[in-house]
Order: structure tokens, then sequence, then C-alpha cells
């Protein structure tokens, strides 16, 4: 029974030690890797922090875009539908009020203006009223294109930011790769020997930013895919807008 009691304190002051090494391993693992991402050599800082920062203007414009996309897809719905169901410029005008301002209501906006602000070439007769000519058509084609694509181009602003940054973010990596590598020869040279003690700092430094750049660089290049989709369609429905105002304005006799 003494015994037992004897040796119930040892095994416990062995399992504190055990507990404390495996601490004190794990600090120390901890310590290395942060001691991989910042270290002594300022140019291999300063290609991790632009990273981190490219990193976060591309995620910021990634959500950004995302909220106006959604945005303007649900409001563009929106007007569509009531437009579909109008049986005159003045019926679509009205939709146009009552739905939330959308790229579509701007471009039906500015062909209104543009049919006020011009006199029909056609004079009209007792069977038949004033029409466009087919040149003021043209025109009118024109000023929808010119609409659509000044809309295009708002919603598609900071979008080449992130094919920029899909492409820049590899070739920085692959210069903290360089460093790296510098690093390791460096060690070796202080040394005097081509152990893993001497090289693996280098090469430690040289995969970190390897995975830094891609981690940067994968996501940005999937999200201006993504984008440049959604704009080109979003484009195409504007086009078919113009196509089906054109026709409205053939069903009210004014073309």
């Amino acid at each position: 029974m003494m015994l037992s009691m004897v040796g119930a304190p040892q095994a416990f002051m062995s399992v504190s030690a055990q507990i404390v090494s495996f601490a004190q391993l794990e600090s120390t693992s901890a310590a290395s890797r942060w001691s991989i991402l910042i270290t002594d050599d300022p140019l291999h800082n300063a290609v991790l922090i632009f990273l981190a920062l490219l990193s976060l203007a591309s995620w910021g414009i990634m959500f950004s875009k995302f909220a106006e996309f959604r945005r303007a897809e649900k409001n563009g719905r929106e007007f569509v539908r009531e437009f579909e169901r109008a049986n005159s410029v003045e019926t679509a005008m009205l939709a146009a009020q009552r739905t939330t301002s959308s790229s579509f209501t701007r471009v039906f906006a500015r062909a209104v203006q543009f049919l006020n602000e011009t006199t029909p070439a056609l004079a009209g007769s007792t069977d038949r009223t004033a029409r466009f000519s087919g040149s003021q058509v043209e025109a009118l084609r024109l000023v929808l294109d010119a609409e659509a694509g000044a809309e295009r181009e708002k919603l598609g602003r900071f979008i080449t930011w992130l094919a920029t940054v899909g492409s820049v973010s590899p070739l920085i990596g692959l210069f903290g790769t360089v460093l790296g590598v510098i690093s390791a020869f460096q060690g070796v040279v202080a040394s005097g020997s081509s152990n893993l003690t001497a090289v693996a700092p280098g090469i430690a430094q040289a995969l970190t930013a390897t995975a830094a750049a891609l981690a940067v660089a994968i996501p940005a290049s999937f999200a201006y895919n993504v984008f440049a989709a959604r704009l080109n369609r979003y484009d195409t429905a504007l086009e078919g807008f113009g196509s089906e105002l054109v026709a409205l304005l053939v069903r009210e006799g004014r073309i």
C-alpha cells in the first residue's frame, strides 16, 4: 500500500513533465511556422505583405461585384417583365416609374428622350400617323447601343483588376521563390555544408511565397471569368431589350 502511495506522485510528475514537454514543442512549432512567414529578409516580407494587400483588394472587389450584379439583375428583370406586358411606350414609361432604377430603365429613358427630341421625317396622312425614317431608326439604335455600352462599362468597372491580380500575383510569387532559393544558397555558404539545416529556411521561404501567390491568383482568376461571363450575358440582355423597344415602336405605327 505504501509503495502504491509513493508511486502515485511519481507517475503524476511524469505525466506533468510530458504535458509541459508537449506544450513547449507546440510553442516551438508555432514559432517556427511564424518565422517562415516573417523573416529577417525585408524583400521576402515585402513580397508577402504585397500579396496580402492584393488578396484583400481582390476579395473586396469580388464581394462588391457579387452584390452589384445581383442587384442589377434583380432590378432589370423586374422592369423587363413590366415592359413585356406594355402595349405602348407610354405604358412602358409608367412601368419604368413604378420599378426600381436599373440599366434597363436608364436605356429606356434615353430612348424616350431621343424620341421626344426627334421630329418624324415621314409626315402623317389621313390613314397613318407621322413615322420615323430608316435613318432615324438607325440613329435610335446607335443611341441605344451607346447607352447600353455606358451601362456595361459602369457595371464592369474594376473587373479587369481581378484579371490583373490573377496574372501578376504568380510573377510576384516567383520573385519571392527566387529570393528563397538565394537565401538557401546563402545558408549553404554560411554553414559550409549542404545539409537540411542549412537550406531548410530558404526553401521554406521560397515555398511560402509560391503558396501565397497561388492563394491570391486562383480566386482572382476564377472570379474574373465568372464576372466576365455574367457581364456578357447582361450586355446581351440590354441589346435584346433595345430590339424589343424598336419592335414596340413598330407595333405602335411610329416606324
